[in-house]
């Protein structure tokens, strides 16, 4: 009989190859989407217009078998919009339950800056508890339900920023980069003719490779990743180093420990490991932390970034041996 955890990384390479027939290029953003999918995770995705945020979504719902709805926030977006509501049925004479877009198993929440905190907090309960009450009442949604929240990162007017509580409960921020000249060429010639990416994921080329119910259970096979104590410690040494530093104005939570443990465990089954090394630890803190730390407004005027903070931690903690 096939070992547990060799099945978990045939399914993680089977998942990456189907993906590649229709994203070209972005293979960490894709490693990425997966970690926060196989831990029961969420995502915040970051990228100008056009580099395929929803696209990467929608085929990574159809790879892994899996429901797809995406809500695009606006200004005018009402909390009912994302979680349903009861309407009155004059037929039957009562009051039926009429589901929103949350009831799914892969949510993209598109701009999600644009919609004021009101409505942006209508997706935290299905965040962190995979509940939905309304009108008193509360529905359970899938074991699998994963958030992907998109963000351009240059256009501000007229949005609003998400709370610190709500970025919180995201694991990774994922930025999405306008691809390469040979992938944007590849791209081009691909439209010419009738294998654009659109038309590939609707075509019958891009198989899924696992059910849902196949999906829960693979993702409780990470927890079998082995995982050092002094690597643990290595972990909680960064976090605790980012409330420290001079420039921080507000550190990580113990969440951001709870996230880096899960996602360095992740990335070592996506590399074909049953080990986490600390290149895992050091290639997922930047995606981990990015979004959680905020810069004293002084070190922000000399031009002092988030990345840049996050590279010196990493740069005064010793590595385990």
């Amino acid at each position: 009989m096939e070992d547990k955890s060799e099945i978990l990384k045939k399914v993680l390479v089977r998942a990456k190859q189907e993906v590649a027939r229709v994203i070209i290029g972005q293979e960490e953003v894709v490693d990425k989407a997966l970690i926060a999918i196989f831990t029961g995770n969420h995502a915040l995705i970051e990228g100008v217009p056009g580099v395929a945020k929803t696209l990467l979504v929608r085929t990574l719902a159809h790879v892994l078998g899996c429901d797809f709805a995406r809500i695009q926030f606006t200004p005018d977006l009402m909390p009912t919009d994302i979680t349903g509501t009861h309407v009155f049925n004059l037929q039957r004479n009562l009051f039926s339950l009429v589901k929103g877009p949350v009831f799914t198993t892969f949510l993209l929440a598109d701009e999600i800056n644009r919609a004021p905190a009101k409505t942006q907090s209508a997706l935290l309960q299905a965040m962190q508890e995979r509940l939905v009450t309304i009108d008193r009442r509360t529905h359970e949604l899938s074991p699998n339900f994963t958030v992907f929240a998109t963000q351009n990162p240059i256009e501000y007017e007229g949005t609003y920023p998400l709370p610190e509580a709500q970025k919180d409960r995201f694991m990774l921020k994922i930025t999405m980069d306008t691809p390469d000249r040979d992938e944007e060429l590849t791209l081009a010639r691909r439209m010419l003719g009738r294998e654009s990416p659109e038309e590939i994921l609707a075509g019958d080329s891009v198989k899924p490779v696992i059910t849902p119910e196949i999906l829960t259970e693979l993702r409780n096979q990470l927890m079998g990743l082995r995982v050092q104590e002094d690597l643990i410690g290595y972990i909680v040494d960064i976090v605790r180093q980012t409330r420290k530093h001079q420039s921080v104005l507000v550190g990580a939570g113990p969440r951001a420990t709870q996230s880096l443990l899960l996602a360095s465990r992740a990335l070592a089954a996506i590399e074909g490991r049953d080990f986490v090394t600390p290149d895992d630890i050091k290639s997922m803190t930047v995606p981990v932390l990015e979004h959680r730390l905020i810069l004293r407004p002084e070190y922000e005027i000399e031009g002092l970034g988030i990345v840049e903070v996050i590279r010196e931690i990493l740069e005064s903690i010793a590595v385990p041996r």
